[in-house]
């Protein structure tokens, strides 16, 4: 494994029961000796993101819904986005995606994501975050499979799939024995 799994990602394994990281996928944003942070990808929330930057942004429509980032910090807001030119003294944690959590950067996206379609961004309500060592202690338990991150499941149309998709995705990766064809007569 290496040093760090920043802009990997942590895909529950099947046997993982917390409540919090059931079938989840979280993007590493930050991993270091001190800790870990990370931005659940696949678990949208029944609030807009009109109604999250109420009262704080003077917006254009803004579209989509606020995800759930992990159960830290509930009440900050956190901005995956696309676009270095919107942010540029942020380091991308893979290429073309950033994380943003200043108004600047949420005014400045969310603006520009409303009027250029090649503009793609998501918003989080909490992170997810483990101390030094507590996240090694669980990949080295089995609690998470790691796989290098892909703006494509960051930005899924369907979130609820990215989980089945990254399972099914490490299965085929790790298969020792070929799959076996549904219908026997094409084996």
């Amino acid at each position: 494994m290496p040093a760090t799994i920043r802009g990997h990602f942590l895909v529950a394994g099947p046997r993982l029961r917390d409540p919090n990281f059931f079938k989840s996928v979280v993007l590493v944003v930050e991993h270091n000796e001190e800790g870990a942070m990370g931005l659940v990808v696949n678990r949208p929330s029944a609030v807009s993101v009109v109604s999250a930057l109420a009262g704080h942004f003077d917006l254009p429509c803004a579209s989509g819904f606020v995800y759930q980032g992990g159960p830290v910090e509930q009440t900050a807001l956190f901005i995956l986005h696309n676009s270095q030119l919107l942010d540029p003294d942020e380091t991308p944690i893979i290429p073309d995606l950033f994380i943003g959590s200043c108004a600047d950067v949420f005014e400045q996206v969310v603006s520009q994501g409303a009027m250029d379609d090649s503009i793609h961004y998501r918003i989080y309500s909490g992170c997810s975050g483990w101390g030094g060592g507590q996240l090694e202690d669980e990949l080295s338990r089995g609690d998470w499979l790691v796989v290098k991150a892909d703006l494509e499941y960051v930005f899924s149309e369907n979130p609820y799939e990215v989980w089945d998709a990254l399972v099914e995705q490490v299965h085929k990766a790790n298969r020792i024995i070929p799959d076996h064809p549904s219908n026997p007569e094409w084996n």
